[in-house]
């Protein structure tokens, strides 16, 4: 039996990096340089996911020059199934679950009775209602204050 495959996007993945590192850090800014070389992600791509996390409030930034980023909220109010669900453009497992496409006509023979289409509704459903059980808080251990610290000891 084949395990399905459910793939977030790369900016949701670097996301949750980029708020795990800043909530691992509250006692000082941090710089989006700092958070792309310590996971080896490419700047470039850091930018962009820092400045829509800022968009959605989950982060701010303060400009200037002794400016940086930090949390925008505490880590035990961001829950890590609202970050998922802002930074993914369609959690969709098939077309015809797609808001987008939903509204076309004759795209499925199966409409409006296909019961496929309600169980993998109900599967992410069930994901997301897992995600949102968990908060930042609860994705920094001791264990990633560690790793984080000792990578920036390394410079």
């Amino acid at each position: 039996m084949h395990a399905v495959g459910m793939k977030l996007n790369l900016q949701t993945d670097y996301a949750l990096r980029a708020l795990i590192f800043l909530g691992s850090r509250t006692d000082r800014l941090s710089s989006i340089r700092e958070i792309a070389e310590t996971y080896r992600i490419s700047e470039t791509h850091m930018v962009k996911v820092i400045h829509r996390l800022g968009k959605g409030g989950f982060i701010e930034t303060l400009r200037g020059r002794n400016g940086g980023i930090r949390l925008g909220r505490l880590a035990e109010t961001i829950r890590i199934g609202a970050v998922v669900s802002y930074m993914e453009e369609d959690m969709s497992l098939l077309d015809c679950l797609s808001h987008k496409t939903c509204e076309r006509e004759g795209t499925c023979i199966l409409m409006p009775s296909c019961r496929l289409r309600g169980v993998l509704s109900e599967t992410m459903q069930a994901m997301m209602s897992v995600l949102d059980r968990y908060t930042l808080t609860d994705m920094i251990t001791p264990f990633e204050c560690e790793r984080l610290i000792r990578n920036e000891t390394k410079d």
